[in-house]
């Protein structure tokens, strides 16, 4: 179970992050394993877009069960499928890094999060490093190279 005070210690290990990096103003979406929204987080100056992007990057990484870069990746390989998934989902699905899954110790989906405000690699790094500093393990479980 995702509790609620994990929910935000990841959030806001997301900000801190972020604000480490120098990142632009960053929006981040906690979700329960149900997809339901616990916490979200929009930083001063954060485009009024983000909150729907973070949360459409989590929300699809718990749709599909992998994480938002997967899914960026398959839409690529198959684009006829993810545009009749765009249209079941009611566009709730964002194809790009920065959706993260978020496990517990014995490899359950607990829920997601979703960053959105800087590059898709650093977005996805910040969720990444959140989500192990609550001591959950994280899909993908590192950040890439470029981040």
């Amino acid at each position: 179970m995702l509790s609620f005070d994990i929910a935000q210690r990841i959030a806001h290990t997301v900000l801190e992050e972020g604000r480490r990096r120098g990142t632009a103003p960053l929006t981040v979406a906690v979700l329960d394993a149900g997809g339901h929204q616990v916490v979200l987080y929009r930083q001063d100056g954060a485009g009024i877009v983000r909150p729907q992007i973070a949360v459409g990057k989590a929300w699809g990484s718990l749709g599909l069960g992998f994480s938002s870069r997967g899914i960026a990746e398959a839409a690529k390989r198959f684009p006829g499928f993810f545009d009749a998934l765009a249209v079941a989902s009611d566009g709730r699905m964002f194809p790009a890094p920065g959706g993260v899954l978020l496990r517990d110790g014995s490899g359950v989906i607990v829920g997601a999060v979703g960053v959105s405000g800087d590059s898709s690699d650093v977005d996805e790094a910040c969720a990444v490093i959140a989500a192990r500093e609550a001591g959950l393990v994280p899909e993908p479980a590192v950040p890439t190279a470029s981040a």
